[in-house]
């Protein structure tokens, strides 16, 4: 054990006073408008680039680059192999980036990309490109992968395939929650879209699965079917249209994962990714109340955001 990692780990434990926490969270969620709970959060560990006035995109937007801050000051305290594990574990934000991009080059107006910094591996060279034709390209060319075609929708589900299967491969402490991200989002595409995957991602998904995807013709055959890793995610839906239940699940995992491992003995990897799921699952939280306000009244957003209580 370095010292390098002993004072990127003591440090890593002072960003966890940066969120909100599950009693704030739920203080926000019963906000009476969308203003009212944007001022309290501003006044608060999210309150950078966060206004009063803001709308949900915007303010959901804001949420996410406070998260992403954070994690870029967690990447700067730790030594080189801590900083590889959190940029892994950001790729979330640059796909957030390639997706915006993709459908701004087929006609949507622009989002402000999230601003990586070192934790990019690969966005400055995809940000210029100036057609899908490129974009995909660039994107095999990376360590994306080739999404296997330039369609919006092609390159958002390789994109999610591929940021999991390198999360699984770099990150062994988070390779559960890959695995399971993986299987809500095959369950989702095939029997609640009915799309089927992009062929390219196949590979991938059979490696973390341990199972064709496009194989089992019902959720209960493919839940049957997907290696122990990734089953759990689905254990508690047998309805394509409750999936939602399982997205849940997966956020509940990921905080109670992040509690075990800063209970970890030593200082190391473990603590860093503890850190980053519980600085994730903060945001989400707070991003899951501000929904309930904005869209109150909606039974359906009242209803996950109850089931991550």
């Amino acid at each position: 054990m370095t010292a390098a990692w002993i004072a990127g780990s003591v440090r890593a434990r002072a960003l966890l006073h940066r969120r909100l926490g599950h009693g704030g969270t739920g203080d926000l969620a019963g906000h009476a408008d969308l203003s009212a709970a944007l001022g309290t959060l501003a006044a608060g560990p999210y309150r950078r680039g966060l206004s009063a006035t803001d709308d949900l995109p915007t303010a959901e937007h804001a949420v996410g680059e406070t998260l992403l801050w954070h994690l870029r000051v967690l990447a700067g305290w730790q030594p080189r192999a801590g900083a590889a594990v959190v940029r892994l574990l950001a790729g979330w934000f640059e796909l957030a980036n390639i997706v915006d991009h993709a459908l701004t080059l087929t006609g949507a107006p622009p989002t402000p990309p999230y601003r990586l910094g070192a934790l990019a591996t690969a966005w400055p060279q995809l940000a210029r490109t100036t057609s899908p034709a490129e974009l995909r390209a660039a994107l095999a060319a990376s360590p994306w992968g080739d999404p296997g075609a330039d369609s919006v929708a092609a390159i958002t589900v390789a994109g999610q395939v591929s940021w999991a299967a390198r999360v699984a491969a770099g990150v062994p402490a988070a390779g559960g929650l890959a695995a399971g991200a993986a299987a809500i989002l095959v369950a989702r595409e095939r029997f609640l879209c009915d799309r089927a995957l992009p062929a390219a991602s196949v590979p991938r998904l059979v490696r973390l699965l341990g199972v064709d995807p496009g194989r089992p013709a019902s959720l209960a055959d493919f839940t049957a079917a997907v290696r122990t890793a990734a089953r759990w995610a689905l254990s508690a839906v047998d309805d394509p249209a409750e999936l939602w239940r399982a997205e849940a699940l997966w956020w509940a995992r990921l905080r109670r994962d992040g509690e075990s491992l800063m209970r970890t003995a030593g200082f190391g990897a473990d603590q860093v990714v503890g850190v980053a799921a519980l600085l994730a699952e903060d945001a989400w939280r707070v991003r899951a109340a501000l929904q309930v306000v904005a869209l109150r009244p909606n039974d359906a957003a009242s209803a996950v955001f109850d089931e991550l209580a």
